[in-house]
């Protein structure tokens, strides 16, 4: 294990379960103070105790990323909490099915207000500190049923995910001349309860996905967690403005 992130404050937002906590525990093993941000208490708590008992540092905070005034607080408080912010890992994110024409128009307005309002607004407020304190690196969750392929019933999310790449692409491109890096990650299909569909159980999530992948099975919570680290870490230091596509070759 390598201490790529000694030294640096990271903020995960959907750091209650899923990728997010993978990615928190992952951030906090390399030597990070993580602040993991969502809109339960109970699954971020689980989260930093995690993290606790892996000998790492984090913290939770309450926000609602669709709310620009409780993005600026979640920042301010992962500064004074512990000094900066240097890395964002913007990840909170909803899916809910279904056909377009029966589709409920909240439904619509709440996976564009998550998946990409809370982008948007998650980076105002990062850009804001990072800007005026020497640059820092952003990731952005997408997805691989956004720019890159399609699935019926699930048109509201793709069209959010898919806003999501360009966001970030017009945002690598505004920011690096201020030593702000942003990238994001379009992860597939991963062992989360997203990737399950309605009543599905684990088991024939992983048959169904055998026949449908080239690489024939899910992603481990790892293996993403390993990528977005390498997107936020040195190692990654010319690449600005990029998708990273994780999905078990879907996509290829």
């Amino acid at each position: 294990m390598t201490a790529r992130f000694a030294g640096r404050v990271v903020l995960v937002t959907g750091g209650g379960s899923g990728i997010g906590r993978a990615a928190a525990r992952a951030f906090a093993r390399e030597g990070a103070a993580v602040v993991v941000a969502g809109r339960g208490a109970g699954p971020l708590e689980r989260t930093v105790r995690l993290i606790a008992d892996e000998g790492g540092t984090a913290s939770a905070v309450t926000a609602d990323v669709s709310s620009s005034g409780d993005v600026a607080r979640l920042v301010a408080t992962a500064v004074e909490r512990h000094g900066g912010l240097h890395v964002a890992f913007n990840n909170a994110g909803v899916l809910e099915a279904g056909p377009l024409a029966d589709m409920e128009e909240d439904a619509w307005h709440r996976q564009l207000a998550v998946n990409l309002t809370g982008v948007f607004l998650s980076m105002k407020h990062e850009i804001a500190h990072m800007r005026a304190n020497g640059g820092g690196v952003i990731v952005n969750t997408a997805s691989n049923l956004g720019a890159h392929m399609r699935l019926p019933f699930l048109g509201a999310y793709a069209a959010s995910k898919a806003a999501v790449s360009a966001l970030t692409r017009a945002a690598a491109r505004e920011c690096i001349g201020s030593g702000i890096r942003i990238n994001a990650i379009s992860p597939g299909p991963f062992d989360t309860r997203m990737s399950l569909r309605p009543g599905e159980a684990e088991a024939d999530r992983a048959e169904r996905v055998k026949g449908a992948l080239p690489i024939g099975r899910v992603g481990t919570l790892d293996e993403a967690a390993a990528a977005v680290l390498w997107l936020a870490s040195p190692e990654a230091g010319f690449t600005v403005g990029h998708d990273l596509v994780v999905d078990g070759g879907a996509t290829a």
